[in-house]
């Protein structure tokens, strides 16, 4: 399932930009889902991503042997249980990271040209998609108020609802 982010080529500076700026600051989202090495390698893996790959490469690159084989998942009544991790965690991770610090950086490229909105597209198709991710389709949000928020939300869901949680398949394009 390809991930089509119509606007890579033109933002990967901003990308960069925006990664190592997480990096800098200590803010950037490691997943407890990684292992040791797995965390240590993350950032690396995110930074080649961005310069010159893409969010099929970086899954590629960070494989489920840097992940944990278990997890902690919260019970409905209260308390933990521990679980196999998903055969496809790290397409979810790489996925989610990637477009969410390629949305960061249309949303710079938007501001930095005086264009005040990004417009929300399908960049990966989905035979069944949410109610949610359909509503978001075509709709134009402002550049700066999104930036924003991603910049501020590190590892959970955004105030505005951009990207629409994991395995959407929603991005935005200028």
């Amino acid at each position: 399932m390809m991930f089509e982010l119509v606007d890579l080529e033109e933002v990967r500076d901003e990308m960069i930009s925006e990664i190592q700026s997480d990096i800098d600051q200590g803010k950037l989202y490691i997943s407890e889902r990684l292992n040791g090495s797995g965390a240590e390698i993350y950032p690396e893996l995110l930074l080649d991503a961005a310069k010159e790959g893409d969010i099929e490469s970086f899954t590629s690159a960070l494989g489920m042997n840097f992940f944990n084989s278990t997890y902690l998942r919260k019970k409905p009544r209260g308390g933990f249980s521990s679980v196999k991790m998903p055969h496809n965690a790290n397409a979810t991770l790489c996925e989610g990271e990637f477009n969410r610090f390629y949305i960061r950086a249309v949303c710079q490229k938007a501001i930095s040209q005086d264009q005040q909105f990004i417009t929300v597209y399908r960049a990966r198709s989905s035979s069944n998609p949410r109610i949610e991710s359909i509503r978001l389709e075509n709709q134009q949000f402002q550049a700066l108020p999104l930036l924003q928020d991603l910049q501020e939300s590190i590892g959970v869901d955004s105030a505005l609802g951009l990207p629409p949680g994991p395995n959407s398949g929603m991005s935005i394009k200028l």
